[in-house]
């Protein structure tokens, strides 16, 4: 019996020794600065599965079964640390950065990973590397700096649209917009109301950082809406024991960056009277592109504040941009205020996440469209003023642009708030929940108006078009995240659930005919003595989804991710709810093998492949449930009343509008991707090189139905074996140099190389850009024909003038006619390739950064010069180009036909920004105490452009979508850009 008691003591003892734990916990921060450092990677040597991350403090805290060992420390970017502990403890660690070394922490779909772990094409863009200058949003900030990402605005104004195009156009009806994620909120930017870029509402000097997601492995964690690539924003945060105040002012001074050549006032009386035609000389000189232009002043207040301590952190800022454009009337302010807070508690294992963007946006636009116009057309021998008064009409009885502009207005409002609030919890070691709650709201007011006015020969009522729209998008996501080390090995276990709700609304009312007493007609609505025009929508979309990765490491140099993604669409019918999106990739850090570790020459090497697919649910609401109307006309009616003597005595009848089509189903590319990243020579030349090859299927178009007894003039189809492939290559380079304490540069550039192809369509051409303007709609400029890029232009090819003075084009299938089918592909209007390249230079205080970007391989099709510059409209006294008398036996009646003729070379060569700054020695000064920083710059944007084009700028894009298929490459009275001048003052206390 004793010795069983005796068994019983050991047998206790041992198994209290076996559970008895230890807990270690501390802070990791650099060595340079003393900074927190998030998500180093700490295991316990020896274990297998002992691990965790620090937090975004750089705080831990591990429970351990054994009381003395090793921890290892390991973050990409710095050198890898064992630190030894014993029993309870608290430890100090601080990690020596690693020169050699080019990783960083690189925000992905749902969190993050260090460089070297990444195995699909993201290119990470940081603060100080985006363009300066007068920036209204994130896309100007990525302009020229991602290989594969073509930027480019449609037009001059102050935040305009802008076309962002990632690897090339793999969709026709969603156009070419990626998925925006903002602080893990995916937002909806369709049908808000605002006629500019929507994401004007985020404040760029409050982006920390933007990813982008290229290839289908990095993307398809987001699944169904990641067909376009994805763009992930991260703004501030602030970080611990760095308390910031931040103050930047800066001032602008814009101007028309280039001219059209129109004939001066002494050319235009030569050439009207060569052409034989009516000359209306009014005795002036007068350069209409100076005078409806101006020198367009902006300003910008932004204050930041931000700091933290062991278990908190923030950062809040407020700014004020008010940005005016270079036509009058023209003008972007945006008030915008964040608030991003951090908390820990429970040991640290709960962290509450909180992010706050509130935003107004005023936003005034004028006719751009008809302003450009009289700039280029207008006699120049006219004066706006006789005597020092307004004349009312102009020759021509055109009206005095300069009244014109008075009686126009375009006025938004727009207000808008995103909020998400993210608490996570570690509920054991390695394994964390989070829940991600969010709401995007935004309302919007416009109105757009014109003054009653009237002349001898011309008469405007006066009216008002006011629309209110709202957009409401909510998000609920719940997350587990789990990491498991090993000696050699790691994982990150992701699973996830998403739902997200958009509802979009808008009410608008047409009134017409209004007092001429001085008051703007949307003041006074009342007044309106004629019918009013009302209509309304609604629309409300839900997206349910679920998702996991799987990130597999062994000895830092064999990766693996695996991701899949289901996801629920209320857009697509019954029998196609769901769409499926798996992605795989591998990658081999090379360098880290044994045969190249010590290598002086190649300090990173690493090999990346990826296959995977995402998806497209951006199609219009609705499209796949069925839809009436009442109509009393022809056949839609029956006589029931036999007194009825004609249609407006029979009764309505309910009629299909849409059929309904459950068998809709979702767009899917499929991309293949392989790249290098490498480090040479002391990781002074670094870059990346990818090949891909991306394939969307299942296309989705509306289309005429080939039965003639369906009852409705087209249906939404997924058109069979159509394709859309893009394949090309990506070099990204960078060169730095450290000289010496003085001196130090770094040169670089990226180039993309796209071929855009249409395979298998069924239609001889789906017409994507036509011809506007009297005599000319509807005609096609370009569309999309089978074996073509998207955007190719399919125009007849222009020979000449003839005898008679007229067009000649040629025959091109010689069957002695000139018809439509003698039409050919001239070119694309998508870039074969798309380029930047940049230097920067410092000199002790002094700092220089010039970025330069280009494009070329594609066409632009001048619209304004087919419009307006031809010997008709100089015969009669309107200004033109020398295009008007490029042939002297062109008739004056000769009609402008779409052609050849006005499709130019749209290659270019761009100074995007350039900047020279200096920083104050605040010692020498006496201010080191007081101030961090002090920093003065100098920045001018669109200094200059190298191209062939005649028109105002290559990059203007104003062609607009054609039955939902997106337009590009036509220029159609484009609002011009300007060239900028910009002085900046930054100071940190």
């Amino acid at each position: 019996m004793n010795k069983f008691y005796l068994l019983l003591i050991l047998a206790i003892g041992c198994l209290s020794y076996t559970n008895a734990q230890v807990q270690v916990s501390g802070n990791v921060v650099s060595d340079t600065e003393g900074v927190p450092i998030p998500n180093v990677s700490v295991a316990l040597k020896g274990s297998l599965n002992k691990g965790t991350t620090t937090d975004f403090d750089g705080n831990f805290v591990m429970k351990l079964n054994v009381e003395n060992g090793v921890l290892i420390f390991s973050y990409l970017g710095y050198q890898t640390k064992e630190v030894s502990y014993s029993g309870n403890q608290t430890l100090k660690v601080i990690l020596n950065e690693d020169e050699n070394s080019l990783d960083e922490v690189v925000i992905v779909g749902y969190g993050s990973q260090k460089r070297s772990d990444v195995t699909g094409a993201i290119s990470s863009v940081k603060s100080e590397d985006f363009n300066q200058g007068v920036v209204a949003n994130a896309g100007q900030l990525l302009q020229g700096k991602v290989a594969g990402v073509n930027v480019s605005s449609a037009s001059g104004e102050p935040g305009a649209s802008q076309d962002v195009i990632i690897r090339g156009v793999g969709s026709l009806r969603s156009g070419t917009t990626p998925l925006y994620i903002v602080d893990g909120f995916a937002l909806d930017n369709s049908g808000n109301g605002v006629a500019t870029n929507p994401l004007n509402f985020i404040n760029p000097q409050d982006i920390e950082s933007i990813e982008v997601l290229k290839d289908a492995s990095s993307a398809a964690i987001y699944g169904s809406r990641a067909a376009n690539g994805v763009i992930v924003i991260t703004t501030k945060k602030g970080k611990k024991g760095k308390t910031k105040i931040n103050l930047t002012l800066s001032n602008g001074f814009s101007t028309l960056a280039n001219k059209v050549d129109v004939f001066t006032a002494d050319e235009f009386r030569t050439n009207v009277n060569a052409v034989n035609g009516t000359l209306v000389d009014g005795g002036a000189n007068t350069d209409w592109q100076d005078e409806l232009t101006r020198t367009a002043i902006s300003k910008n207040i932004n204050f930041s504040m931000s700091g933290g301590t062991e278990n908190s952190s923030y950062a809040a800022s407020l700014g004020v941009d008010d940005q005016e454009g270079i036509l009058r009337n023209s003008n972007l302010k945006r008030y915008s205020g964040r608030l991003n807070l951090t908390q820990k508690a429970i040991d640290d294992k709960l962290n509450v996440t909180f992010n706050l963007t509130a935003t107004k946006l005023d936003n005034t636009r004028p006719n751009s469209s008809s302003v450009v116009g009289n700039m280029l057309s207008l006699n120049p021998t006219d004066s706006p003023y006789v005597n020092g008064v307004l004349q009312g009409n102009l020759s021509n009885d055109v009206l005095n642009p300069f009244i014109a502009e008075t009686i126009y207005g375009d006025y938004t409002n727009n207000n808008r708030i995103l909020a998400n609030i993210s608490p996570s919890y570690e509920i054991i070691d390695g394994l964390t929940y989070k829940l991600n709650v969010g709401v995007d709201y935004s309302i919007t007011e416009r109105d757009i108006q014109y003054m009653p006015y009237a002349t001898e020969t011309n008469t405007t009522l006066g009216s008002v078009n006011t629309a209110t729209t709202k957009n409401s998008n909510t998000l609920v996501e719940n997350t587990l995240n789990y990491n498991l080390y090993t000696d050699s090995s790691s994982f990150t276990f992701l699973l996830g659930h998403s739902y997200q709700q958009t509802e979009v609304s808008q009410k608008q009312f047409y009134l017409e005919g209004f007092p001429d007493n001085g008051v703007e007609p949307r003041y006074q609505l009342e007044t309106a003595n004629q019918q009013t025009t009302q209509s309304a929508y609604a629309t409300k979309n839900e997206l349910q989804s679920f998702f996991g990765r799987v990130n597999y490491t062994y000895n830092d140099k064999y990766l693996v991710t695996a991701t899949m993604r289901a996801d629920g669409s209320s857009k697509f019918g019954a029998n196609n709810r769901y769409g499926y999106f798996p992605s795989v990739a591998l990658g081999w850090n090379i360098s880290k093998e044994s045969f190249l570790e010590n290598s002086d020459q190649i300090n990173n090497l690493k090999l990346r492949a990826s296959w995977g697919q995402t998806g497209s649910q951006e199609i219009p609401s609705k499209i796949t449930q069925a839809s009436y109307t009442e109509s009393n006309t022809e056949n839609d009616t029956y006589p029931l009343d036999t007194a009825a003597t004609d249609l407006s005595g029979y009764p309505y009848g309910s009629i299909f509008t849409r059929l309904a089509n459950p068998d809709i189903q979702w767009e899917v590319s499929t991309q293949t991707n392989i790249g290098v990243d490498f480090g040479l020579f002391g990781n002074k030349l670094t870059g990346t090189v990818d090949y891909f090859y991306k394939v969307t299927d299942n296309i989705l178009l509306e289309v005429a139905p080939t039965d003639p007894i369906v009852p409705v003039s087209s249906y939404w189809t997924n058109i069979p074996n159509m394709e859309i492939k893009n394949n090309g290559v990506e070099i990204a380079l960078d060169y730095n140099n450290y000289i010496n304490d003085n001196f130090s540069y770094n040169i670089g550039g990226n180039i993309s190389i796209t071929n855009n192809e249409v395979n298998n369509s069924p239609y001889q051409i789906l017409t994507t850009g036509a011809a506007q303007g009297s005599g000319q709609t509807g005609a096609t400029i370009n569309g999309v024909l089978n074996g073509e890029s998207i955007g190719a232009f399919y125009v007849q090819e222009f020979t000449g003038i003839g005898a008679d003075g007229l067009n000649e084009f040629a025959d091109t299938n010689n069957d002695g006619e000139i018809l439509d089918d003698d039409r050919i592909v001239a070119g694309n209007a998508l870039p074969d390739y798309i380029y930047a390249f940049y230097l920067n230079f410092n000199y002790k205080n002094f700092d220089l950064g010039l970025n330069f970007n280009g494009a070329g391989g594609h066409k632009i099709y001048n619209h304004v010069a087919m419009s307006s510059f031809n010997k008709g409209n100089l015969a009669n006294s309107f200004n033109t180009t020398d295009r008007a008398v490029e042939f002297l036996n062109e008739s004056a009646t000769n009609s402008n036909l779409v052609s050849t003729r006005y499709l130019e070379n749209g290659d270019f060569l761009r100074l995007n920004n350039a900047t020279l700054g200096y920083n104050f020695d605040l010692a020498k000064l006496g201010l080191s105490e007081s101030i961090k920083n002090l920093r003065v710059s100098v920045t001018g944007q669109n200094l200059f452009v190298i191209t062939d084009y005649n028109g105002f700028d290559p990059e203007i894009n104003t062609g607009s979508a054609i039955g939902g298929i997106q337009t590009f490459g036509i220029d159609y009275f484009s609002y011009p850009k300007s060239r900028t001048l910009l002085l900046s003052l930054n100071v940190e206390f």
